[in-house]
């Protein structure tokens, strides 16, 4: 099955983690402009990015995306 990347739910896993934009881009020594990017999206996780971010607040990385599969959200 295909699927594309809908809009990102990372500011979603964030408030359920009770983790902060700003700690989180601490943690991962990212700048907070880089997290905001992705929670806005303006710009897309790296794979890489999203196993470490998933990592940190404790969810699945498949958690961080809204998926669309053949018109579908999932």
């Amino acid at each position: 099955m295909k699927f594309e990347l809908g809009r990102c739910l990372l500011n979603e896993r964030l408030l359920e983690s009770g983790m902060t934009r700003k700690r989180l881009a601490r943690t991962l020594l990212y700048k907070p402009e880089r997290i905001s990017d992705f929670i806005e999206n303006k710009r897309v996780m790296p794979l890489k990015i999203a196993i470490s971010i998933a990592d940190t607040i404790g969810c699945g990385v498949t958690d961080l995306y809204e998926l669309i599969s053949e018109g579908k959200r999932v």
